[in-house]
Parts: structure tokens; sequence; C-alpha cells
């Protein structure tokens, strides 16, 4: 069965206004939880005249990109680099580069100073993407729910600090007991194209069954690593330094040193860890951090990347979802059968010769 073709969809970028679609070689696009989507791809220029249009549509820094395939949206994003390229024969290509729309976010900084006090982390969360779209010419038609996480915050943000949107995202989101986000792009039941905010506490899930997936099957192949560069079983973060004798000098606040006994006790050699929080002035706020880093890297990271092919209920939407992963082989001689949430995908559309396939990253409970 041939699979739907994808295009790309170049629109305005603050009102969505198509500009043009047109056709893509050598696509690969990626969406994640917790890290920025790209695409990367080449627009061919056959003759004057898609040369033309191209020169219209394909502006860094002001166009949207949206991906097509059939009828579907599987990717939304900014487009950030362009550079034409010619090879020897005299073939032109635009190639383009576009990082999903928390790309913005990234790109916009926090000029006023923003308080809350026993506020819903997901409403500082919204109210952080408010005043991103409220400033003239910032508004990307990014929408939200309503739902509230139960979890209060108190937070100031310092308009001399001078930090990303984006970044005071992640650094909310990353607190004990914080949430997940990403930015969603789907086509509604009306056909709109939407950017949607995802906030999910403590994290993003979205499908109501499961899939299951057997290698040998519908796995064509698999990559388990266990990475222990970054594990440690004691932990310490910096927050800003408070000072306020000026004649004194200045030492930034620091979380107790936390310490996994236990791991020791089982074997384990003494692994220390830190982190820094420069605009961090509270020290409950700093320990919430701290604990949550030291949860983070007790374990070894384990991010296995299963391979299979795209259609059915393999799509972008699976982002979130819970997947049944089999697996026997001489590494799992007894079957491995374990459930695991997909946190990544990575798509190659079909070339010639090359099948339409999908990477999945998994988290391992």
């Amino acid at each position: 069965m041939t699979a739907p073709p994808y295009r790309l969809l170049f629109c305005d970028l603050r009102s969505d206004q198509l500009l043009d679609a047109l056709p893509v070689q050598g696509v690969s696009l990626d969406d994640y939880i917790g890290k920025t989507g790209r695409l990367t791809g080449t627009v061919p220029i056959p003759n004057r005249g898609i040369a033309e249009r191209a020169r219209r549509a394909i502006l860094p820094g002001r166009t949207g990109v949206w991906v097509e395939r059939g009828r579907d949206i599987w990717w939304g994003g900014v487009l950030w680099t362009l550079a034409l390229a010619s090879d020897a024969r005299g073939f032109l290509g635009a190639q383009i580069q576009a990082g999903g729309w928390e790309s913005y976010l990234y790109r916009r900084l926090l000029y006023d100073t923003q308080t809350a006090e026993q506020v819903d982390q997901l409403d500082i969360a919204r109210g952080l993407v408010d005043y991103a779209q409220n400033t003239p010419g910032g508004a990307l038609g990014i929408t939200y729910g309503t739902d509230v996480s139960g979890v209060l915050r108190d937070r100031t943000y310092l308009r001399y600090d001078l930090t990303s949107v984006g970044d005071l995202l992640d650094d909310l989101a990353a607190v004990e007991n914080g949430f997940e986000w990403r930015i969603a792009s789907f086509r509604d039941a009306d056909g709109r194209r939407v950017k949607r905010l995802q906030l999910g506490h403590p994290i993003i899930r979205t499908g109501a069954s499961e899939i299951v997936l057997d290698h040998p099957g519908p796995v064509l192949s698999y990559t388990w690593p266990v990475d222990a560069t970054g594990k440690a079983n004691a932990w310490q973060s910096r927050g800003a330094s408070v000072n306020t004798n000026q004649a004194a000098d200045s030492f930034p606040l620091t979380s107790p040193v936390l310490v996994d006994d236990a791991d020791i006790a089982a074997g384990w050699p003494r692994l220390d860890g830190s982190s820094d929080y420069t605009t961090v002035e509270r020290q409950t706020t700093l320990e919430a951090h701290a604990r949550a880093d030291w949860n983070a890297a007790r374990t070894p990271v384990q991010i296995p990347e299963v391979e299979v092919l795209l259609g059915g209920a393999i799509t972008p939407a699976l982002l979130g979802a819970t997947i049944r992963l089999r697996v026997r082989d001489l590494w799992h001689p007894t079957a491995l059968d374990a459930l695991y949430r997909v946190v990544g995908l990575s798509i190659n559309p079909p070339e010639r010769g090359r099948p339409e396939t999908a990477k999945l990253f998994l988290e391992v409970p």
C-alpha cells in the first residue's frame, strides 16, 4: 500500500495565512516531550516558477511550517534557516531547518517582572505563554486548556534576569512534583490547523488503549542503551547569590547535600552531581529543584529506541501514549514483556528503495 504523500505548508508565522504548499525531498522530522522537535528537508527548485514561489514563501524567522501527510497535520514549527544549494549537475534545492513551535518561546525574553503567589503551577505556565503572546507581534495563536495540577507555587520572575520564556517553563516544570509541557500540532474536526499547549501533571499521557509491538514482528530493530554517565547518588544544587551586605563576600544559596545511603550500601560507588539555578532566591524552591534533580539522577538513564513501520496506530499522536513491547531474542530468552511510554518520535518518510518508518523513543518505567 502506497503511503500518503508528504508536503510542506508554508504560512505567515503570525497570521497562519497560507503562503504556499511545496513538495519536499529528504525530509526528516522528530517530536519529543521535554525537548524541541526539528525538521530538515530540501525543497527542489526545478524551474523559474518554483524558484519565485519559494522565494516568497521561505522566509526564515517569519514563516511557519506545517507538515501534511495526506490530509493530516503531523508536525508544525518555525522555519529558522535556509541554505540554497546547487550541486555539480546544476540541480538547485532550498535546504531548510525548522524547530517546533516551542523554539519560538526560547526566542522570547521576559522584559517585565512577573509575580505569582500560591498560584497553580499550570496557571503560571499558561501565564508565561500569555505574556509572550500578548506583546505586539508575539501572538502565534497557541491555544490551551484549563486543567490544573493542584500544586500551588510562589514565583517571582525579575525583568533584570532576561530569561527566555521557554527556559522559565522548563525550570518551573523541572521542580519536584512538577509537570511536562509541549506544543502539539494537529487539524481539528473543522479542518483548522491547531497549535495546542499540552500540560501534563506529573506527565503527559495520551491514548486510552495500549498498542502491542513485537520483535520479531512489527519492530524492525531496536537499540537499548544504558547510560550511567549521568548517574549521581549524592547531589547539591546552587541558587542565586543572596547578599544584603555589600561589604561582605557573596556566596550562592545552596541546598543540603542529598545522599542515597541505600544505594551506596547496595554496592554502588559514591557518585556526585550538582545543578545551578542562578535566578532562584528562595531556599524552599531551590531544595525542591535539588530533590527533583537527585531523584532523576539516581537511576541510570535508559531511553530505548525501536524502529517500526509507519502507519495505522503509529502516528505523531502517539506521543505520551503507552505501548506494550514484547521482545524475544538471545538477550531476552524468556521474552521481555513490559509497558513503556512514548516520549519521542523520529519519522523517516518513504524515499526510493526505503519504506516509511519511525523510531519511537521510550521511557522506562
